[in-house]
């Protein structure tokens, strides 16, 4: 019998600027993380629809492809997995509000914020 792969926890990156997202997706893999990568809350929202009881961590950013915003594709994810993590990033204030428990990061942010998120989302 083969040994079972070890769990590792799965995010979800929504970020149009392909630099960014690779970033943030190396950096997580190298904290263990699983990773799926989208550029658009129309692509993250058919993520969710299969399998958001399986993320553990989602980080947007606010101005993405597509018609969705990261801000509503953050109340999408909070109802279809109400104990996800997420992150909303931009470089400008919010102009709508996040839900209970999002957070918003204004950009830029450093490395280190991200894997402490990581982590942090590892344990809840």
């Amino acid at each position: 019998m083969g040994q079972a792969e070890p769990f590792r926890a799965t995010a979800l990156i929504v970020e149009d600027d392909v630099m960014q997202r690779e970033m943030l997706s190396l950096l997580l893999e190298e904290s263990g993380y699983q990773v799926i990568q989208c550029d658009s809350a129309e692509a993250a929202q058919r993520v969710l629809d299969k399998s958001a009881g399986a993320l553990c961590l989602m980080l947007t950013d606010v101005q993405l492809a597509g018609r969705m915003s990261g801000v509503e594709l953050a109340h999408v994810a909070k109802d279809r997995n109400p104990k996800l993590d997420i992150v909303v990033t931009s470089g400008r204030p919010l102009a709508q509000p996040l839900p209970d428990g999002a957070k918003f990061w204004a950009k830029p942010w450093a490395p280190l914020d991200v894997l402490r998120e990581a982590e942090l989302a590892q344990l809840s």
